[in-house]
């Protein structure tokens, strides 16, 4: 988790070379904690976990100034990048900050992921976590500004993919929550079985590169039926006991990088 990729433009900084170092990746990686319930549906289970967040307050320069709610979504949030968010909170004066989803990165309420133990993980149960992460930080910004326990900045919600489908299910749910979402890519309509993104994928590569990827994926599928671990191996992935997880890991990348 600590091992960052280098960007394309990284090179190593010496004395005196800070000036033409690359940006930040993050504005901040200061964790935070808040507790959290566990199921916001029970009448009976009080039961909570701890959920990690990160905040970034430098750009609010106006107590009563916009907060910028960036939603995480299926993956470990280890910080707020640095990205164009982060220009536009600078451009309004908002304060940003970002909660992890349940069940990933450090903010998961059990140590094993049994059938059981999952099913608090739902799209359901992570939006009235927003809620309640959205209540319980407005409350520490009055505290912190000495203000009433009424008053509320104007919030705005952000999300790409499963995260923009969040951003867009908040407004509608809690309007009164927030004055706006912006909801890049929001998948709101699940295709259970989208083969339309991968022909995308070769549509956009061209037909060259479209035949290489067809051809590396043959290849490694015939490896994996006779020597699963070499093939692997090759892609720093011995470790890795399932071979559907790897064959997404190199769907994913090329997809991703397309």
């Amino acid at each position: 988790r600590s091992a960052e990729p280098l960007g394309f433009n990284h090179r190593p900084t010496t004395a005196g070379d800070e000036l033409s170092a690359a940006p930040s990746r993050y504005l901040t990686r200061e964790e935070r904690w808040m507790s959290q319930r566990l199921d916001h549906f029970s009448p009976t289970d009080h039961r909570q976990f701890k959920q990690r967040y990160f905040e970034f307050l430098d750009y609010h320069d106006d107590p009563t100034g916009p907060v910028f709610l960036r939603i995480c979504g299926e993956s470990s949030c280890d910080g707020l990048p640095n990205d164009y968010l982060a220009v536009i909170a600078k451009k309004f004066g908002a304060a940003v900050v970002t909660p992890e989803h349940r069940y990933y990165g450090k903010s998961s309420p059990f140590d094993s992921l049994t059938t059981d133990n999952l099913r608090f993980l739902s799209s359901k149960q992570a939006l009235f976590d927003l809620a309640v992460f959205r209540q319980h930080y407005q409350e520490k910004l009055n505290s912190q500004y000495n203000r009433s326990a009424g008053f509320d900045n104007p919030w705005f919600v952000f999300g790409v993919s499963y995260s923009g489908a969040l951003s867009a299910w908040f407004r509608l749910k809690f309007p009164q929550l927030t004055c706006g979402s912006l909801a890049s890519s929001g998948v709101v309509l699940a295709v259970y079985n989208f083969t339309d993104f991968d022909k995308q994928v070769g549509v956009s590569a061209g037909p060259e590169c479209k035949a290489a990827l067809q051809e590396i994926t043959r290849l490694v599928d015939e490896q994996l039926r006779s020597d699963s671990h070499s093939v692997k191996a090759l892609f720093g992935a011995d470790s890795l006991k399932n071979d559907g997880d790897f064959l997404f890991l190199l769907a994913d990348a090329a997809a991703t990088t397309v």
